[in-house]
């Protein structure tokens, strides 16, 4: 049967497809006859170029698909196949999990490039501590008795002992990692902040911890009373120096307040954590480090309360990147631990 095409003319159409979440498809041009008559309803289309149909969406996507080219309203270019092979492997591109991950991993600033290689990390720091530490610090007050001829020192002498011998270790420490860190870096440099921590404040990163470091000595020190039962947390040796002398107190803020902070955070935060966080996460090294930082102290009823002073000193360091943040908080925790004994034996006195 013909048709008649006097009364008709060519009309070209531009037809899409509107899909879901905003893709727009655009489809090939198609042909619309329109009768010249008056009457719309006579209207018709007689479609030369009918549309395709629609492709349906197949495991096996050829690149050659019409949805290779998908147009976002964003603005955002991609493609399906990618966009379908995120979807198969299950992978979500922005999530609330993704950007707490985020923040938590960047809250250190710590370098993955240390100044020590990772293998011979334990051996560096078992030659510290069997070597140096344990002699000086556990052994070092007896060698010197027998040195003065004495069965115990007296509070003085004690003090400047103690002086004298965490001075020694300190800089046997400081030469021992410096002699074994890589040859590009300098004596300072090991210890030296990280060169992204300068939009990190450690004054203030120091009045937090402080701050929260003793609310955290606080709480656990009345748990302990509460579920173990009180007992006098002032050692009975300091109690002795701060009242000899002044020079054996001068002495004994010297070694609480400078000396000995810089020495367990040269040691246990610059060395041992920086080291541990090139390797795992920050948190990890965090914990590690505080461990070990607690069992160096030798004291089983400490314990957990040294794990988490090590802890939040560790997380200062992490977050700062600069030694002084810890060094800071330690030395004040230890200068109010002094300043509370001296306050217990005014009160005693009265």
């Amino acid at each position: 049967m013909r048709t008649r095409m006097d009364n008709f003319s060519l009309i070209p159409i531009q037809t899409s497809h509107k899909f879901p979440r905003g893709l727009v498809i655009n489809l090939p041009p198609c042909i619309i006859l329109k009768q010249e008559r008056s009457r719309p309803a006579e209207d018709m289309i007689l479609t030369a170029l009918p549309p395709p149909p629609l492709p349906k969406f197949t495991k096996n996507l050829q690149k050659s698909s019409p949805f290779s080219s998908i147009s976002i309203s964003d603005g955002i270019k991609c493609t399906l196949l990618n966009a379908l092979e995120l979807r198969k492997r299950g992978a979500v591109l922005c999530t609330k999990e993704d950007s707490a991950n985020d923040v938590f991993d960047g809250f250190s600033v710590l370098s993955s490039d240390t100044p020590w290689d990772h293998d011979n990390l334990w051996s560096t720091f078992g030659a510290y501590f069997f070597i140096l530490h344990i002699p000086l610090s556990y052994g070092g007050l007896s060698i010197t008795a027998n040195i003065l001829h004495q069965s115990v020192l007296d509070p003085l002498a004690t003090a400047v002992s103690a002086v004298i011998l965490q001075t020694t270790e300190t800089a046997a420490a400081l030469a021992l990692f410096y002699y074994s860190a890589k040859p590009q870096y300098t004596f300072f440099k090991f210890i030296s902040r990280m060169p992204n921590s300068k939009q990190r404040n450690w004054i203030n990163a120091s009045a937090l911890g402080i701050g929260f470091l003793v609310g955290l000595v606080l709480l656990t020190s009345t748990l302990a009373d509460r579920f173990v039962g009180p007992k006098d947390v002032n050692n009975p040796i300091l109690k002795d120096i701060l009242s000899y002398s002044p020079i054996s107190r001068t002495a004994c803020f010297s070694l609480y307040c400078l000396i000995s902070p810089l020495l367990e955070e040269v040691v246990y935060r610059g060395f041992l954590l920086r080291s541990l966080a090139s390797t795992t996460k920050w948190w990890q090294a965090v914990i590690i480090s505080s461990c070990v930082f607690s069992v160096a102290h030798f004291s089983v009823e400490n314990f957990l309360q040294l794990f988490l002073i090590g802890c939040v000193l560790g997380s200062a360091y992490c977050w700062t990147g600069n030694l002084a943040a810890p060094f800071t908080i330690h030395s004040a925790y230890n200068a109010m631990i002094l300043f509370v004994t001296i306050m217990s034996q005014t009160e005693f006195k009265h």
